[in-house]
């Protein structure tokens, strides 16, 4: 007979059924504490848990701001042309002059600010087209245009 001592003591079984495992710790020692999420980049959405079907928020870059700024610029020159015009005509129709140039400025502002609002949201609807950026310069937009109409009747 063979001495027990002796013998090698038997690891592999040989057979086994895929639900049986020789092994007693878990795979992953340390728990999960973090999800799988955890290490991806976080999209920012406008309405944030509230509104998931908004796209997401993107940062504005220099080159669209300078771009932006260009066209501006290129505007109130415009504008400026477009106030002399103006002055010019109400001049011509015996408006006084201080009216007529009161009148002027009133319209080169309201334009200037409704093309302000309106580059704004070219350049980032989605930051800022609210109705905190937008609102007012509108208002103000809109009510220097009225305040030139109704000083350049007189």
């Amino acid at each position: 007979m063979q001495d027990q001592k002796t013998a090698p003591p038997v690891t592999d079984p040989g057979f086994k059924l895929p639900g049986q495992t020789q092994q007693t710790t878990p795979q992953d020692p340390l728990p999960k504490t973090a999800p799988d999420t955890a290490n991806q980049p976080v999209e920012i959405a406008p309405g944030g848990a509230t509104n998931p079907s908004a796209a997401p928020l993107r940062d504005t870059s220099g080159r669209d701001l300078a771009i932006g700024g260009a066209v501006f610029l290129v505007l109130l020159v415009i504008y400026f042309f477009v106030r002399n015009a103006y002055v010019h005509h109400l001049v011509v129709r015996r408006v006084a002059p201080s009216s007529a140039g009161s009148a002027g400025w009133l319209m080169f502002v309201g334009l200037a600010f409704l093309s302000f609002a309106a580059v704004l949201a070219i350049i980032n609807a989605a930051k800022y087209l609210t109705l905190a950026i937008t609102g007012p310069l509108v208002v103000i937009g809109v009510v220097a245009l009225i305040a030139a109409l109704f000083i350049g009747r007189r």
